[in-house]
Protein backbone atom coordinates (compact mmCIF):
# COMPACT_ATOMS: atom_id res chain seq x y z
CA UNK A 1 0.00 0.00 0.00
CA UNK A 2 1.36 3.40 -0.92
CA UNK A 3 -1.00 6.30 -1.63
CA UNK A 4 0.50 9.76 -1.96
CA UNK A 5 -1.36 13.02 -2.63
CA UNK A 6 0.67 16.05 -3.69
CA UNK A 7 0.10 19.57 -4.86
CA UNK A 8 1.43 19.10 -8.40
CA UNK A 9 3.36 22.38 -8.42
CA UNK A 10 5.01 21.55 -5.13
CA UNK A 11 5.96 18.07 -6.27
CA UNK A 12 7.46 19.38 -9.50
CA UNK A 13 9.47 22.02 -7.63
CA UNK A 14 10.77 19.49 -5.09
CA UNK A 15 11.85 17.03 -7.78
CA UNK A 16 13.60 19.74 -9.77
CA UNK A 17 15.33 20.98 -6.63
CA UNK A 18 16.51 17.50 -5.70
CA UNK A 19 17.75 16.95 -9.25
CA UNK A 20 19.69 20.24 -9.19
CA UNK A 21 21.43 19.05 -6.00
CA UNK A 22 22.11 15.57 -7.42
CA UNK A 23 19.96 14.03 -4.68
CA UNK A 24 18.33 10.70 -5.46
CA UNK A 25 14.56 11.07 -6.01
CA UNK A 26 13.52 7.65 -7.30
CA UNK A 27 11.36 6.63 -4.35
CA UNK A 28 8.72 8.66 -2.50
CA UNK A 29 9.08 6.85 0.81
CA UNK A 30 12.88 6.65 0.86
CA UNK A 31 13.86 9.84 -0.96
CA UNK A 32 11.21 12.49 -1.62
CA UNK A 33 9.22 12.54 1.63
CA UNK A 34 12.31 12.49 3.91
CA UNK A 35 13.74 15.38 1.89
CA UNK A 36 10.51 17.36 2.27
CA UNK A 37 10.34 16.68 6.02
CA UNK A 38 14.00 17.63 6.45
CA UNK A 39 13.24 20.94 4.75
CA UNK A 40 10.24 21.51 7.04
CA UNK A 41 7.64 21.34 4.28
CA UNK A 42 3.99 20.62 5.06
CA UNK A 43 3.82 16.80 5.11
CA UNK A 44 0.91 14.94 6.72
CA UNK A 45 0.46 11.19 7.24
CA UNK A 46 -2.51 8.96 7.90
CA UNK A 47 -1.95 6.22 10.48
CA UNK A 48 -3.11 3.00 8.86
CA UNK A 49 -5.23 0.80 11.13
CA UNK A 50 -4.76 -2.85 10.24
CA UNK A 51 -8.05 -4.79 10.55
CA UNK A 52 -6.31 -8.04 9.66
CA UNK A 53 -6.16 -8.82 13.40
CA UNK A 54 -2.90 -10.68 13.36
CA UNK A 55 -0.24 -10.41 16.04
CA UNK A 56 1.81 -8.26 13.68
CA UNK A 57 0.36 -5.61 11.36
CA UNK A 58 0.63 -6.54 7.69
CA UNK A 59 3.12 -4.58 5.63
CA UNK A 60 5.05 -5.61 2.53
CA UNK A 61 7.34 -3.47 0.44
CA UNK A 62 6.96 -4.92 -3.06
CA UNK A 63 9.45 -2.66 -4.77
CA UNK A 64 11.25 -5.56 -6.45
CA UNK A 65 10.11 -8.48 -8.60
CA UNK A 66 11.35 -10.90 -5.94
CA UNK A 67 9.37 -9.25 -3.11
CA UNK A 68 6.24 -8.98 -5.27
CA UNK A 69 6.49 -12.67 -6.15
CA UNK A 70 6.99 -13.70 -2.52
CA UNK A 71 4.05 -11.58 -1.29
CA UNK A 72 1.80 -12.99 -4.01
CA UNK A 73 2.76 -16.60 -3.39
CA UNK A 74 2.08 -16.15 0.33
CA UNK A 75 -1.60 -15.73 -0.58
CA UNK A 76 -1.87 -19.45 -1.32
CA UNK A 77 -0.28 -20.60 1.93
CA UNK A 78 -2.42 -22.35 4.54
CA UNK A 79 -2.40 -19.32 6.84
CA UNK A 80 -1.44 -16.32 4.69
CA UNK A 81 -0.38 -13.10 6.37
CA UNK A 82 -2.85 -11.26 4.14
CA UNK A 83 -6.05 -13.31 4.22
CA UNK A 84 -8.58 -12.82 1.41
CA UNK A 85 -11.05 -14.96 3.32
CA UNK A 86 -11.22 -12.89 6.51
CA UNK A 87 -14.90 -11.90 6.79
CA UNK A 88 -13.97 -9.09 9.19
CA UNK A 89 -11.71 -7.48 6.59
CA UNK A 90 -13.44 -7.95 3.20
CA UNK A 91 -11.77 -6.96 -0.07
CA UNK A 92 -13.52 -3.97 -1.66
CA UNK A 93 -12.30 -4.32 -5.22
CA UNK A 94 -13.64 -4.47 -8.77
CA UNK A 95 -15.31 -7.76 -9.69
CA UNK A 96 -15.53 -8.44 -13.42
CA UNK A 97 -18.69 -9.97 -14.84
CA UNK A 98 -17.31 -13.47 -15.40
CA UNK A 99 -18.79 -16.92 -14.74
CA UNK A 100 -17.22 -19.05 -11.99
CA UNK A 101 -13.85 -20.68 -12.61
CA UNK A 102 -13.98 -24.34 -13.55
CA UNK A 103 -11.91 -27.42 -14.29
CA UNK A 104 -12.93 -29.69 -17.16
CA UNK A 105 -11.86 -33.00 -18.73
CA UNK A 106 -11.26 -36.25 -16.91
CA UNK A 107 -9.91 -38.78 -19.36
CA UNK A 108 -6.75 -40.75 -18.51
CA UNK A 109 -3.88 -38.27 -18.07
CA UNK A 110 -6.03 -35.46 -19.49
CA UNK A 111 -7.44 -34.19 -16.20
CA UNK A 112 -8.19 -30.56 -15.35
CA UNK A 113 -6.70 -29.98 -11.88
CA UNK A 114 -5.79 -27.06 -9.63
CA UNK A 115 -3.82 -27.77 -6.47
CA UNK A 116 -2.94 -25.22 -3.75
CA UNK A 117 -3.82 -22.38 -6.09
CA UNK A 118 -5.99 -19.28 -6.40
CA UNK A 119 -8.07 -19.23 -9.59
CA UNK A 120 -10.15 -16.17 -10.46
CA UNK A 121 -13.57 -16.04 -12.12
CA UNK A 122 -13.85 -16.86 -15.79
CA UNK A 123 -10.78 -19.10 -15.88
CA UNK A 124 -10.93 -22.62 -17.28
CA UNK A 125 -8.39 -25.36 -16.59
CA UNK A 126 -9.16 -27.79 -19.38
CA UNK A 127 -7.20 -31.00 -18.99
CA UNK A 128 -4.12 -29.24 -17.58
CA UNK A 129 -2.45 -29.18 -14.15
CA UNK A 130 -2.01 -25.99 -12.11
CA UNK A 131 -0.23 -26.17 -8.75
CA UNK A 132 0.96 -23.51 -6.27
CA UNK A 133 -0.03 -20.74 -8.66
CA UNK A 134 -2.31 -17.74 -9.06
CA UNK A 135 -4.50 -17.40 -12.15
CA UNK A 136 -6.21 -14.11 -12.97
CA UNK A 137 -9.59 -13.72 -14.63
CA UNK A 138 -10.38 -15.29 -17.99
CA UNK A 139 -7.28 -17.50 -18.17
CA UNK A 140 -7.42 -20.66 -20.29
CA UNK A 141 -5.16 -23.61 -19.50
CA UNK A 142 -5.40 -26.17 -22.26
CA UNK A 143 -4.93 -29.94 -22.23
CA UNK A 144 -1.72 -31.41 -20.78
CA UNK A 145 -0.34 -27.95 -19.91
CA UNK A 146 1.58 -27.72 -16.65
CA UNK A 147 1.88 -24.58 -14.49
CA UNK A 148 3.70 -24.48 -11.16
CA UNK A 149 4.78 -21.71 -8.75
CA UNK A 150 3.64 -19.00 -11.14
CA UNK A 151 1.46 -15.91 -11.45
CA UNK A 152 -0.65 -15.71 -14.61
CA UNK A 153 -2.52 -12.45 -15.20
CA UNK A 154 -5.90 -11.91 -16.90
CA UNK A 155 -6.76 -13.07 -20.42
CA UNK A 156 -3.79 -15.38 -20.91
CA UNK A 157 -4.07 -18.56 -22.97
CA UNK A 158 -1.74 -21.44 -22.12
CA UNK A 159 -1.34 -23.83 -25.05
CA UNK A 160 -1.54 -27.61 -24.99
CA UNK A 161 1.52 -29.36 -23.50
CA UNK A 162 3.09 -26.02 -22.50
CA UNK A 163 5.16 -26.04 -19.29
CA UNK A 164 5.60 -23.02 -17.02
CA UNK A 165 7.63 -22.83 -13.80
CA UNK A 166 8.39 -19.84 -11.52
CA UNK A 167 7.07 -17.24 -13.93
CA UNK A 168 5.09 -14.01 -13.86
CA UNK A 169 3.09 -13.62 -17.08
CA UNK A 170 1.31 -10.31 -17.54
CA UNK A 171 -2.05 -9.80 -19.27
CA UNK A 172 -3.09 -10.90 -22.76
CA UNK A 173 -0.23 -13.33 -23.45
CA UNK A 174 -0.74 -16.50 -25.48
CA UNK A 175 1.74 -19.25 -24.66
CA UNK A 176 2.09 -21.47 -27.76
CA UNK A 177 1.62 -25.23 -27.76
CA UNK A 178 4.55 -27.12 -26.18
CA UNK A 179 6.27 -23.86 -25.20
CA UNK A 180 8.44 -24.00 -22.05
CA UNK A 181 9.13 -21.18 -19.59
CA UNK A 182 11.33 -21.49 -16.52
CA UNK A 183 13.02 -24.79 -17.38
CA UNK A 184 15.94 -23.35 -19.39
CA UNK A 185 16.86 -20.06 -17.72
CA UNK A 186 19.80 -19.35 -20.02
CA UNK A 187 17.48 -19.62 -22.99
CA UNK A 188 14.81 -17.56 -21.21
CA UNK A 189 17.30 -14.75 -20.53
CA UNK A 190 17.65 -14.23 -24.28
CA UNK A 191 13.94 -13.41 -24.58
CA UNK A 192 12.65 -12.31 -21.17
CA UNK A 193 13.60 -10.66 -17.91
CA UNK A 194 14.91 -13.28 -15.46
CA UNK A 195 15.64 -12.37 -11.83
CA UNK A 196 18.64 -13.60 -9.84
CA UNK A 197 16.54 -16.29 -8.19
CA UNK A 198 15.21 -17.48 -11.55
CA UNK A 199 11.79 -15.86 -11.82
CA UNK A 200 10.91 -15.38 -15.49
CA UNK A 201 8.91 -12.23 -16.26
CA UNK A 202 6.89 -11.87 -19.46
CA UNK A 203 5.49 -8.46 -20.34
CA UNK A 204 1.88 -7.56 -21.10
CA UNK A 205 0.79 -8.34 -24.68
CA UNK A 206 4.18 -9.92 -25.48
CA UNK A 207 4.10 -12.26 -28.47
CA UNK A 208 5.87 -15.57 -27.85
CA UNK A 209 7.43 -17.43 -30.72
Amino acid sequence: MGIYVFNSTTLRDVLLEMDSKNIRSNDFGKDVLPYMIKNKMNVLAYKFHDENRKEKSYWKDIGTIESYFEASMDLISITPEFNFYDADWPMRTYQGQFPPAKTVSHEGERVGRTLNSLVCDGSIVSGGLVERSLLGSNVRVNSYAYITDSIIFNNCNIGRHARIRRAIIDKNVTVPERYEIGFDLEGDKKKFTVTESGIVVIAKNQVLK
